[in-house]
């Protein structure tokens, strides 16, 4: 049995803990070990942000709690009240997209890569990369390995295209398919990697990384696992990864006349006998330009391809010049933007059509190899052939018409962005009031509007960033907070915040908008624990609602200055700034904006206030304030808040040996979450109980 007073006993809680504090129970729980820990030390100590900083604080409290018993005890409750996962022992799940059905040649290749899943692990990582031109098909003999290796893989195939993702969102993504709820998802990328890493220790698994492009991309997302491959696809070799590399070429004749005839049929490659040779001598091997060309075999060529020729872009060519001309014009105007993916709506604003046409026409480029469909129904491009769109867009429809269909396109991403936000957080005066003409039923579908855009409406702000167009950066930011709030994808949304705050800045200094957008990078980054950077932020935040005359935005900015406090484990700074913002509120008159929102802003500040004194080791005081918060949540049937409150009440009588009273606070707070499906906060209200048998 481990010793609870360890070392390395203590040095796991303060890392379960901090991993754990995606959820708001997570949350809670770093708090209270930040209490305690002031506790054992007799002073504040500030919560660590760094491994080395979290082993000073864990011998810390190792010295203190081996020189007094009683001290060794309170911390031991503690400790047996949090759970460490050390990894994730659930199913994975098998995600690899689909292999085509028609697949020829690549014997060498598929024999390297078995070779290398087989051979004697000797502490060497499986890791293999693949590389070759776009369309070459590296990606097609990644998943076509794959579909056949589900036995050897039994534990879990996952994929991840990093064509738009960075490490840090990738890594949410792998985690989710080894079967790991958002909520528990470690805030901060260290911690993910490590939690990847860790839960694939025992399992037989295939990783594969499609659309790499640097090694340093890839790094964080390497694990060294003895029964794991990871698949590097690539499109050049890069440089600094140690992998075994297998470069895919071009087909041979005889392999591409083959995988034709499994396209089309013997009788249509016997019919374009006279077309072929040159059929053949165009495509060059690829297999991409081999698939686009299969459907035109008998009609008349264009000369064979130069050397210096890409076959890609020669297919890509030869596709467009046999679209009907509204089908042509979708096309050039919906990739003359680099969006993640598009759906029908968003590609008829960038063609100024409908929307069901817009549809039928993107079903035409996806017949024709020109767009590629999602698993979400949406559409995207090849890299190859979006250069292609936009060249041939600047050529054909001019600059003007160019400008004003990515425009139109942002534009709709600001009125799916508005009418989400809207429905997801109808109550909130951050959300931006502005009218539009879309809409959504109810919180669900807004939050899941944004949470599908999430990536485009990111991209929306670089394009309204690039042309100008300041307005709809800072609007488009304001669109993200439910998403925040809600949903966190922190990582996903941080370039855009950071681009808000930027303009903003710039642009509209002094202003509510300004206010707004610091606030909201500054949550970010305080959720992602970069509690240096979240810091400046939050104190523009405050200066700017406070030039703007907001009084309501100054005293949240003041707020959230305490919470992130509360986080750094600051609580006489954090009691302060809730002190300071509750004054702030006092400037609201009766007839003022947000003078309805003050009972709640004010009893939410008391339950702030009590939080910071209980981790300032000041019970009594704690107990008043919030038990004066509880009163109103109780009164207003707040169920949530309610429940979080009585927790705090819970903790708060726990630190002082009360558990017949912890007790009676923890069930009642169970009961209050009966019917709000908070799971998280319900298991950590069972932990807590725990202590209190213990």
């Amino acid at each position: 049995m481990i010793d609870p007073v360890s070392m390395s006993a203590i040095a796991a809680v303060f890392g379960a803990v901090g991993s754990g504090m995606a959820s708001e129970a997570g949350k809670l729980a770093w708090e209270s070990a930040g209490g305690l820990v002031r506790r054992l030390a007799g002073r504040e100590v500030p919560a660590p942000a760094t491994p080395d900083e979290l082993d000073a604080v864990a011998r810390m409290v190792h010295d203190r709690v081996h020189d007094d018993p009683e001290l060794a005890l309170i911390w031991t409750r503690f400790a047996r009240g949090v759970r460490t996962p050390g990894r994730i022992t659930g199913p994975g799940r098998h995600c690899l997209p689909p292999a085509p059905r028609s697949f020829t040649d690549r014997q060498e290749a598929l024999k390297l890569l078995d070779k290398e899943a087989m051979r004697p692990f000797g502490g060497r990582p499986r890791l293999v990369l693949l590389h070759g031109p776009e369309g070459i098909g590296t990606s097609t003999l990644a998943h076509h390995w794959g579909a056949r290796q589900t036995a050897r893989f039994a534990d879990g195939q996952l994929y991840a295209d990093l064509r738009t993702l960075g490490p840090e969102p990738v890594l949410t993504t792998l985690l989710r398919q080894l079967g790991l709820p958002d909520e528990e998802i470690p805030p901060s990328a260290a911690d993910r990697a490590t939690l990847f890493r860790a839960s694939l220790t025992d399992r037989r698994a295939l990783v594969v990384l499609d659309h790499a492009q640097s090694a340093a991309q890839v790094q964080p997302l390497l694990a060294s696992a003895a029964d794991v491959v990871t698949l590097v696809v690539a499109r050049s070799p890069l440089a600094g990864l140690d992998a075994l590399r297998i470069p895919v070429g071009p087909l041979t004749r005889r392999d591409a006349r083959r995988l034709l005839t499994e396209l089309v049929g013997r009788p249509a490659v016997t019919a374009a006998r006279a077309t072929l040779p040159a059929v053949l001598d165009r495509c060059a091997g690829s297999p991409y330009a081999l698939r686009a060309a299969a459907p035109r075999l008998t009609a008349p060529t264009q000369p064979a391809a130069g050397p210096d020729t890409d076959p890609v872009t020669s297919a890509v060519e030869d596709s467009y010049r046999l679209l009907a001309p509204d089908a042509a014009r979708l096309y050039r105007l919906t990739g003359l933007y680099d969006w993640p993916a598009l759906d029908a709506a968003a590609a008829a604003r960038a063609a100024d059509t409908d929307e069901p046409e817009a549809a039928r026409l993107l079903g035409e480029l996806a017949d024709a190899l020109l767009v590629e469909r999602t698993d979400d129904g949406r559409h995207r491009y090849r890299p190859a052939v979006r250069a292609h769109a936009e060249r041939t867009a600047a050529a054909t429809d001019g600059i003007a018409a160019s400008s004003a269909a990515v425009s139109r396109t942002v534009q709709h991403y600001v009125h799916l962005g508005l009418a989400a936000a809207q429905a997801a957080l109808p109550e909130s005066w951050r959300v931006p009031s502005t009218a539009t003409p879309l809409s959504y039923e109810n919180r669900g579908a807004g939050v899941a509007a944004l949470a599908a855009e999430a990536p485009s409406l990111v991209q929306a702000v670089r394009a309204a960033e690039e042309f100008g167009d300041w307005d709809t950066v800072v609007l488009l930011g304001q669109t993200l907070w439910p998403l925040q709030l809600k949903a966190g994808h922190h990582d996903v949304l941080l370039p855009a915040l950071r681009t808000g705050a930027r303009t903003a800045d710039t642009h509209f200094p002094g202003t509510r908008g300004a206010g707004a957008l610091h606030a909201q990078l500054a949550h970010s980054l305080m959720e992602l624990r970069r509690w240096d950077e979240a810091e400046p932020e939050a104190l523009a935040a405050a200066r700017d609602e406070r030039a703007a005359g907001h009084v309501r935005g100054h005293a949240s900015a003041v707020e959230f200055l305490g919470l992130l406090r509360l986080r750094q484990w600051r609580f006489a700074e954090a009691y302060s700034a809730f002190d300071e913002a509750y004054g702030i509120l006092d400037g609201i008159g009766p007839d003022d904006e947000g003078a309805a929102d003050l009972p709640r802003a004010r009893a939410l500040l008391e339950r702030h206030r009590g939080r910071a004194l209980r981790g300032m080791g000041r019970p009594a005081e704690a107990v008043a304030r919030l038990e004066h918060a509880l009163a109103f949540f109780r009164a207003s049937g707040e169920a949530y808040n309610t429940a979080r409150t009585l927790t705090d009440l819970a903790e708060t009588r726990l630190t002082e040996g009360g558990f017949t009273a912890a007790r009676a606070l923890i069930d009642e707070a169970a009961y209050a979450l009966r019917d709000e499906k908070a799971e998280q906060h319900l298991s950590y209200l069972r932990l807590l109980r725990e202590r209190c048998e213990g």
